[in-house]
């Protein structure tokens, strides 16, 4: 059984007990959320497809913490003007568990 979810503008294919890193949602640790947005699941009675989203049916998960990502350095270069710029980012980042599938 798994279940096609959408949040943060990001689709994840996920089952029950996966650990997955999503865009930073609102919320603290050990809190539980629930996900509306399922674009399809997959179970012993067939595989339904929303047009958009499937009726009844939301992903719950668990936060398991929040963090933030590798740093990753942007440069900016132009050549023959001496211009040049170092920017860094840390995305941020929800970790959750899934917990339930269904309606």
């Amino acid at each position: 059984m798994f279940a096609i979810f959408e949040t943060g503008g990001k689709q994840y294919k996920v089952s029950e007990g996966d650990v997955v890193f999503i865009e930073k949602i609102d919320g603290d640790a050990e809190s539980l959320v629930k996900f509306d947005r399922v674009l399809a699941l997959s179970d012993d009675n067939g595989f339904k497809v929303g047009a958009p989203y499937v009726d009844g049916v939301s992903v719950e998960a668990k936060i398991v913490k929040q963090g933030k990502g590798k740093k990753i350095y942007v440069i900016r270069y132009k050549p023959k003007k001496n211009q040049k710029k170092k920017q860094g980012h840390r995305q941020l980042y929800t970790k959750i568990e899934i917990t339930k599938i269904g309606a």
